[in-house]
């Protein structure tokens, strides 16, 4: 049987990771890795999780399983910190899932199950599992015009002329904030413009938020969220936790589906709790429940949004000074878009060859479509990678 299996196309964040590491030079720079890194070089425990797993460890006295969806407590502290009153708790179901990627799948499998012939307007461009989980579904996925590699922001009139397209029933794919790869995203009149247009279609916006207080807040990055939620009938979330708690190998996710009708819930639930036993059965709990102690303990929670905070700044400060370099560099404002994106992410809009020239010639690794990581970067790296980006002719 196994002879018959055929290879699978690799993964090309994992074939940078590796080269990084195959590459013996002392100076190179890693800005591919999807993981927030601070001055050192180093993706820290934050402070709440530390304390949060010393008192769990304490007082915990089983790791019998819980249910199908995770710990309820779990749902309503996530629910609470996106949603916050925008929407009824009692029209959101809620199923805890293996990060954020797990939740993606599982609306992509509760899109299947609800309806077979749905397509999945996807944005141009965009994380590339979405693209690749989708197609291994057999979901008939449709591009929408989103990045300007002119500008380096936001193709907004080819967005919506894109979108106009969808049907009752479609789905649309939505970054809640820190687009990933572009680190672009949609100011609130154009997210306006967005609902507008999904209430005249029927179509259903799928939201990942895999960011929260990575760009402008916590409260500021939920914002787009609240509003697509509070203003169609219906609406799936994929959240994540690895990145605003940094617990990236625990795997915590959440999968939301949010109805104008209450009694719709019941249903969603059910799905929900249904989807997660014939993929995995019970959740992950352990990051999960360090999540739910962090939010619903004060003192805890001060000091996590404190830290995330620390973290949110730290990027901006990093986008500004590799700005401010380019533009000393080429006396140009053409790279002031790194200072207005948002999140992990900046994509530079240049072609696959001079991403090749950066790593071959100066030992800078990003993604071959020029997405790199602002996180992997600090005050000394970023006069580094601002020479190389002149010296390459970006």
């Amino acid at each position: 049987m196994f002879e018959s299996l055929k290879p699978q196309p690799a993964d090309k964040i994992l074939q940078l990771i590796q080269l990084f590491k195959d590459d013996p030079r002392g100076d190179k720079i890693d800005l591919g890795v999807g993981v927030y890194k601070d001055a050192t070089g180093l993706t820290p425990v934050m402070r709440a999780i530390k304390a949060a797993e010393h008192r769990l460890w304490e007082e915990q006295t089983s790791k019998t399983y819980v249910g199908l969806a995770g710990d309820p407590a779990f749902s309503d502290a996530m629910i609470a910190m996106i949603l916050a009153d925008s929407v009824p708790r009692a029209n959101v179901a809620a199923a805890a899932t293996p990060g954020g990627t797990g939740a993606v799948r599982q609306a992509f499998e509760m899109i299947k199950l609800a309806n077979p012939g749905a397509r999945v307007f996807v944005s141009d461009p965009t994380w590339p599992n979405h693209l690749t989980i989708l197609k291994y579904l057999g979901i008939e996925t449709v591009p929408y015009r989103y990045f300007d590699a002119e500008t380096r922001g936001v193709d907004f009139g080819g967005m919506l002329d894109d979108l106009q397209a969808a049907r009752k029933g479609d789905v649309v794919l939505l970054h809640g904030c820190c687009h990933n790869p572009t680190g672009a995203n949609l100011n609130p009149i154009e997210w306006q413009a967005v609902v507008d247009l999904l209430n005249r279609t029927g179509a259903v916006p799928m939201i990942d938020l895999a960011y929260q207080g990575f760009g402008d807040g916590l409260e500021e990055d939920a914002a787009a969220t609240r509003m697509v939620t509070s203003s169609v009938p219906e609406t799936l979330i994929a959240a994540s936790c690895s990145k605003n708690f940094g617990i990236y190998r625990e795997r915590t996710g959440l999968l939301m589906a949010v109805s104008s009708d209450a009694g719709a819930r019941g249903l969603n639930q059910d799905t929900l709790a249904f989807l997660n036993r014939q993929n995995f059965s019970f959740p992950p709990d352990h990051g999960a429940r360090l999540v739910t102690m962090i939010l619903n303990d004060a003192a805890l929670r001060a000091d996590w949004a404190a830290e995330l905070e620390e973290v949110r700044l730290s990027m901006l400060g990093l986008r500004k000074s590799l700005a401010d370099e380019l533009q000393r560099l080429t006396g140009s404002d053409r790279f002031a878009f790194l200072a207005q994106h948002r999140g992990m992410f900046s994509r530079l809009g240049c072609g696959p060859e001079q991403v090749e020239t950066l790593r071959r010639e100066h030992g800078i690794y990003m993604v071959g479509d020029s997405r790199m990581n602002i996180a992997g970067l600090n005050a000394k790296t970023v006069p580094i990678l601002a020479a190389a980006i002149v010296d390459a002719g970006i």
